[in-house]
């Protein structure tokens, strides 16, 4: 990716209701510097989502070759025959319209960008209040069956466990707050402000 503007790096990354999305959402409509970095994936498209909006769709066969043929910056098989990923040419068409990125990506994908871009990148983990806080949450989404609730628990589990290994923690209790504090965390990593 040889380019002239190459801006900084916001992953967030959470286990499934604990409200990344929501957050990432917000940071987009405060900072107009900021995009989003639109993922891939092999799963079908749900009724409500546009390909290279909510996400770039590919079957399983092209999602591989796409591996294969180095066209990621990370992916991940999150489901036994479902992919995921971030496409190497949407960070460079971000970048060329002079954006600083954000990401809402699983764990596994944030390490590996990390690892990639070191300290170009912020690696953010948003937490629920409780692990039972979260339960209920995606109880209440009513979205699944009882065997895909239980494999997203035992996921969700895994992944609380990564929490360690990210630059900032934030704890979403109270949403108010949480968007105050990723605003914070924007605003000292991208821009360099720092309260006081």
């Amino acid at each position: 990716m040889d380019q002239s503007f190459q801006g900084k790096l916001l992953i967030v990354t959470a286990p499934s209701g604990a409200g990344k999305t929501t957050i990432v959402h917000h940071l987009l409509s405060t900072y107009p510097e900021l995009a989003f970095s639109v993922s891939a994936t092999s799963r079908s498209p749900r009724v409500d989502e546009k390909d290279g909006e909510d996400y770039y769709f590919f079957s399983s066969d092209s999602f591989q070759d796409a591996i294969k043929s180095e066209a990621f910056l990370e992916w991940e098989e999150v489901y036994p025959g479902q992919f995921y990923g971030t496409l190497k040419t949407e960070v460079a068409r971000l970048w060329s319209l002079n954006k600083h990125i954000i990401f809402d990506i699983d764990v596994r994908g944030a390490t590996n960008i990390k690892k990639a871009f070191g300290d170009q990148c912020l690696t953010l983990f948003v937490k629920p209040p409780s692990l039972q806080e979260l339960v209920e949450r995606l109880k209440n989404r009513k979205t699944e069956t009882t065997e895909s609730f239980r494999k997203r628990i035992n996921r969700v589990k895994r992944e609380l466990a990564y929490q360690n290994s990210f630059d900032r923690v934030l704890v979403n209790d109270l949403l108010e707050v949480a968007l105050k504090e990723a605003e914070l965390i924007t605003e000292e990593f991208i821009f360099g402000k720092v309260e006081g």
